[in-house]
């Protein structure tokens, strides 16, 4: 349908400006961030010529805290048998550039291929967000293909306060970004955004023999064209009816609020007797209780269920370099200061439960 495409095309385009691409970039709309990581791998992988014989020596850069489903996109993209570098990371849980920029050297030296880098906008764990410009420095310098994963964290990029954390963004090859996580849309709704569309089109056209009477003649590029997908449904629909009834000002209006929300419950859990994690650069925080007991992770994982089975808010949990944390993350369109007051209160009661617990078992 040209109408269709010519509104998810515009939506795309939209995107692509945010990000601080130029005119003549585009991407798709996908079903979220791991088929559009997929598709930026894959046109990553034919741009930089990375057939059979060369996967054995290809290399592609990324840390611990990328999402999974990066992992998951090289492997069905044929690069399983590729060399992943695990870039460590700072104290901020972000990517280590200095020790990127070693292993690159490191790698050239001994004949590899490094062909890939993958930053984080908003890392799963904490929220983190990679020293972006600093990687694009890289990348220019030895060549690579410089993705970005910000499924989660792109739309912040509306918060004015914010804009610098991204700087460096606009440099990127390609970036993945979810509109029903950071504009709160149904879900079913990630975008892939490509600098080199040319690129994206070589890597995912084909024409078949039974589709040689198919007319395209109308200017705008068609998504199937450009992914793998060739039935579609009008996905852009869920997201350009919203802005065109709203506009930006509410979007951005709660993407600021679920920030000082985090800010707000990252002070107040330290007040509480909480360890937290290094301060949230988006609305994503991890933390965990101060306690003497013997198993400190065994008495969070109590903290855990016991919220769990309260049932009025979820938290979930992660491990990071062998240690347990407690892990807030704020994104819901529902979730106000109200919810954050009542998060506080139930891990209140928690602690003095498990407390009481672990006092009756020593006894």
């Amino acid at each position: 349908n040209p109408g269709a495409v010519r509104i998810e095309n515009e939506l795309i385009r939209w995107m692509c400006e945010l990000m601080g691409y130029p005119q003549g970039s585009l991407g798709n709309l996908a079903s979220g961030g791991s088929i559009a990581n997929l598709i930026a791998i894959t046109t990553a992988r034919d741009f930089r010529g990375i057939k059979a014989a060369k996967v054995a020596k290809a290399v592609v850069y990324l840390t611990g805290q990328a999402h999974h489903c990066v992992q998951k996109a090289l492997r069905i993209a044929g690069l399983g048998e590729a060399i992943i570098r695990y870039i460590p990371t700072d104290e901020y849980f972000r990517m280590d550039t200095k020790r990127l920029h070693q292993q690159l050297e490191m790698d050239r030296f001994q004949g590899l291929e490094p062909f890939m880098v993958v930053g984080s906008a908003g890392t799963t764990d904490t929220g983190a967000i990679d020293p972006l410009d600093e990687i694009a420095n890289l990348s220019e310098q030895f060549g690579l293909w410089f993705h970005v994963d910000a499924a989660y964290g792109g739309f912040f990029l509306l918060v004015d306060e914010l804009k610098d954390k991204f700087r460096g963004i606009g440099r990127s090859d390609s970036v993945a970004i979810d509109p029903h996580k950071g504009l709160f849309l149904p879900y079913g709704l990630g975008a892939v955004l490509i600098k080199n569309v040319q690129a994206q089109y070589d890597s995912h056209y084909y024409k078949a023999n039974y589709m040689q009477d198919a007319q395209q003649d109308w200017e705008e590029a068609s998504p199937a064209d450009l992914s793998p997908e060739l039935t579609k449904h009008f996905r852009g629909l869920r997201m350009w009816a919203p802005l065109q009834l709203f506009g930006l000002k509410p979007f951005r209006a709660a993407l600021e609020e679920k920030v000082m929300l985090c800010r707000y419950f990252y002070q107040k859990a330290q007040e509480s007797g909480f360890e937290v994690g290094p301060d949230p650069d988006l609305s994503i925080m991890i933390f965990r209780y101060r306690t003497e007991a013997q198993n400190s992770t065994r008495f969070n994982e109590r903290l855990v269920e016991y919220v769990r089975r309260d049932g009025r808010v979820f938290l979930s949990s992660t491990t990071i370099d062998g240690k347990y944390w407690i892990r807030l993350a704020v994104l819901s369109f529902r979730t106000h200061i109200r919810e954050i007051e009542l998060c506080l209160e139930i891990l209140k009661t928690a602690v003095q439960q498990v407390e009481q617990e672990q006092a009756v078992t020593r006894k």
